[in-house]
């Protein structure tokens, strides 16, 4: 299920979520400071493009939090509500409903990316 699940993903919503997340890094990655948010932004659009057999593990300390609120106020909103949409729209159907819920994982990500890892099945 998790090779075809991630072709069809990616045809059917994945690819603009992960170029979304790729646009996000480059706009970090244009100044020195904001370089390590956007390798995880990078990181996280390969989820974005091929999210099943993957989960996300969720972690961090005092330095997360603080790089998390600020990734929240500058990026984290438009993306998670992106995601948001999307698993809202999918989620109408019950053959959608697999692919909402991965939206919707991705929404959480983006709201609080940095602390977390991904977990391969």
């Amino acid at each position: 299920m998790g090779c075809l699940g991630n072709i069809i993903w990616f045809i059917c919503g994945g690819f603009i979520s992960g170029i979304s997340w790729l646009l996000a890094g480059v706009v970090w990655c244009i100044t020195i400071v904001g370089i390590p948010v956007g390798l995880q932004c990078f990181k996280f659009a390969g989820l974005c493009f091929f999210p099943f057999g993957k989960e996300v593990e969720y972690g961090g300390g005092v330095g997360s939090f603080l790089l998390n609120i600020i990734w929240l106020l500058v990026t984290g909103i438009p993306l998670a509500i992106e995601s948001a949409v999307f698993g809202i729209f999918l989620c109408i159907t019950v053959v959608g409903i697999p692919f909402g819920l991965q939206h919707f994982k991705i929404a959480k990500l983006a709201l609080m990316p940095f602390g977390s890892s991904i977990k391969y099945n």
